[in-house]
């Protein structure tokens, strides 16, 4: 052993490696090692394991992704273009907006847009201080599908 616990050549033990088969050409080696396995083919096997009190986990997941509604003039404009507008998680991105969009409307979204919006500064007497940021959707419905967001308002 040397100093600060570094090894020296005399103590690092090189594994010992035994090949049972070699193959015969190089052609053959090569084509062996580049053999590619597609990802589900690795994964359906596989069975997720459902733990007491997630029976609803997407259900519960999807109203946390999709905070709420924006209920403006605009967004109620863009109705009329299969548009609908909806405050979601910071954390959220396309993918998981489309998903929670999909569990809890039942209906695929064609496309969905994100902007992330800047609280804006405020004064409390003298101090001043800044409202939170938040993250806004705009999700394309495909034609001829709506969601029944105005009603009673």
């Amino acid at each position: 052993m040397g100093l600060f616990k570094k090894d020296t050549k005399e103590d690092v033990k090189e594994p010992k490696t035994q090949s049972k088969a070699k193959p015969a050409t190089k052609k053959e080696a090569k084509k062996e090692e580049t053999k590619k396995v597609a990802t589900k083919d690795l994964y359906k096997d596989d069975k997720k394991v459902i733990k007491k009190g997630e029976k609803n986990s997407s259900k519960t997941k999807a109203y946390k992704v999709l905070v709420k509604p924006l209920i403006t003039e605009k967004a109620a404009s863009l109705s009329a273009e299969h548009k609908y507008v909806f405050a979601v998680s910071k954390k959220a991105n396309k993918i998981e907006i489309a998903e929670s969009v999909l569990e809890v409307y039942g209906i695929r979204p064609v496309a969905v847009n994100i902007v992330t919006v800047l609280g804006k500064k405020v004064r409390y007497g003298r101090t001043m201080g800044k409202r939170k940021d938040w993250k806004k959707a705009v999700v394309t419905l495909p034609k001829g599908k709506t969601i029944n967001i105005y009603e009673g308002v």
